[in-house]
């Protein structure tokens, strides 16, 4: 594959990192400097593809190492970045993988894993681009199985039939067009009719379908145990007769099913993949969590060595090197590479050289406060009481979280974040489920208007709170 340089999203060089930043802003509260690093490590791209071939290719992204407890923003500031640049993003658990050589998930598979993500999302847009005349083509199908031609006699589709086929007499020649083709053209087009008037909206249709579904196997090749998909009709292009199923459904699903299989007819499925692996090597993004579990260099037997056996297969792939996947041959050197983990038990400096000095940039997110939640609970976009007032409204209910109950949620949260384990802003969630859980319940036959205030969240966590040994299992 040529090295070329990745073209700029449709926004991306106005994404400056300080533009970036404020977009993170929307969705996670504080950590402005792990937010500083990741902003710095996008426009670097852009930077980078607006070089001549020979730098390009010279200039490696700075790979990112966060560092800081479970439930501070880690994954969510990079899963937030890949959404904001549209590219490729896959996340993986460094704990899957195992050393060449034992049983368990090869790091090769996180790149199989981010070119198969980069080919769908390629795929997306391609399907976009083509879905008016895909629905335009899908109709004309759907109002020819509605209003049928004449049945005629098939004839041999490929060699098989003759062998198996019976002895079935070859296709009657076509009949010269008499009276009914009028009648059959006016018929559709008085079906099409009824058809972009939605009356046929609570009619059904039997239509036939290509199986979608590829025969799967695994095979042991030498980047370890993998499924690879297997289409018998590219291998035997049509001597295989394609399997094909009738199906009974709803027009509108008929119609769905069948501007999707005319849509995978407009695209070129060779031009998507080779989009997919450019766009996974330029623009993909991998973020490593867990990388502290992995660190350890102490000891010779025991987990220790598959530890360091790990790290040492991970290298490689950071430092950039050319991974075989079942789309072809795709280079690392150019994928951004963010690791994360707690080193609660641990330091990056357990971690073997090599990999540190592939792992530049070190950011520390900090533990979140009261104040943090208060923030959390209400700023973001997302924001957990937002989430929960909508939900609710489905059922006709109305939620008001006023400023008192929501300083009391995160006042519980913070006070069992100390007295027990540390989990950051998920202690929310479990905290603001228990809160409105009996409201959730009896939601259909629940007051129109409910105020969650600080008395509300207090009479719901009183008996829980009281027993302390109750509240280490269910907050």
């Amino acid at each position: 594959m040529g090295m070329q340089g990745p073209e700029p999203g449709p926004a991306i060089d106005g994404l400056t990192p300080r533009r970036i930043v404020e977009e993170l802003d929307k969705y996670i509260v504080g950590q402005a400097a792990a937010k500083r690093a990741v902003a710095i490590a996008l426009r670097n791209r852009y930077r980078r593809s607006r070089l001549g071939p020979d730098m390009r290719d010279e200039v490696i992204p700075k790979n990112i190492l966060m560092i800081g407890p479970t439930g501070v923003g880690k994954t969510e500031i990079a899963r937030r970045l890949a959404r904001l640049a549209a590219a490729p993003f896959v996340k993986v658990e460094a704990t899957k993988f195992t050393e060449v050589g034992y049983v368990g998930r090869d790091v090769d598979s996180m790149i199989r894993d981010l070119v198969e993500t980069a080919i769908q999302m390629v795929r997306s847009e391609q399907v976009g681009k083509v879905r008016e005349r895909a629905a335009a083509h899908a109709r004309d199908r759907l109002v020819e199985i509605l209003v049928p031609a004449p049945r005629r006699e098939p004839g041999l589709a490929n060699p098989f039939e003759t062998l198996f086929g019976g002895g079935r007499p070859p296709a009657a020649a076509p009949a010269p067009p008499g009276p009914a083709a009028p009648d059959l053209a006016e018929r559709r087009a008085a079906m099409r009719a009824r058809l972009d008037r939605g009356e046929l909206d609570h009619e059904t249709a039997e239509i036939e379908t290509e199986e979608s579904a590829l025969p799967t196997v695994e095979v042991f090749s030498g980047q370890g145990v993998e499924e690879m998909g297997i289409n018998l009709q590219d291998l035997f292009g049509n001597i295989l007769p394609r399997r094909r199923k009738r199906r009974r459904m709803p027009v509108p699903d008929a119609l769905r099913v069948l501007t999707n299989e005319e849509a995978q007819k407009l695209i070129d499925m060779d031009e998507v993949v080779r989009e997919g692996i450019r766009r996974a090597e330029q623009t993909g993004i991998v973020f490593i969590d867990e990388l502290d579990k992995i660190a350890g260099r102490e000891g010779g037997t025991g987990p220790d060595v598959s530890r360091e056996g790990v790290q040492r297969d991970i290298l490689p792939i950071i430092e950039g090197s050319t991974v075989t996947t079942k789309h072809g041959p795709v280079r690392t050197d150019h994928i951004l590479f963010i690791a994360a983990g707690a080193f609660h038990m641990s330091r990056p400096a357990d971690l073997i050289p090599e990999l540190q000095g592939r792992l530049p940039i070190r950011v520390e997110l900090a533990s979140l406060a009261e104040a943090d939640f208060v923030r959390i609970l209400v700023e973001p976009e997302n924001a957990l009481t937002k989430q929960y007032a909508a939900l609710l409204a489905t059922e006709g209910v109305e939620v008001q979280f006023p400023d008192d109950g929501v300083r009391e949620i995160a006042r519980v949260a913070a006070a069992v974040n100390t007295e027990q384990e540390d989990i950051g802003a998920r202690r929310l969630h479990t905290i603001l489920e228990k809160v409105t859980e009996e409201l959730s319940f009896a939601a259909p036959e629940a007051p129109a208007r409910v105020v969650i205030d600080a008395a509300y969240v207090r009479e719901r966590l009183a008996g829980i709170l009281a027993d302390r040994d109750l509240s280490r299992y269910v907050l």
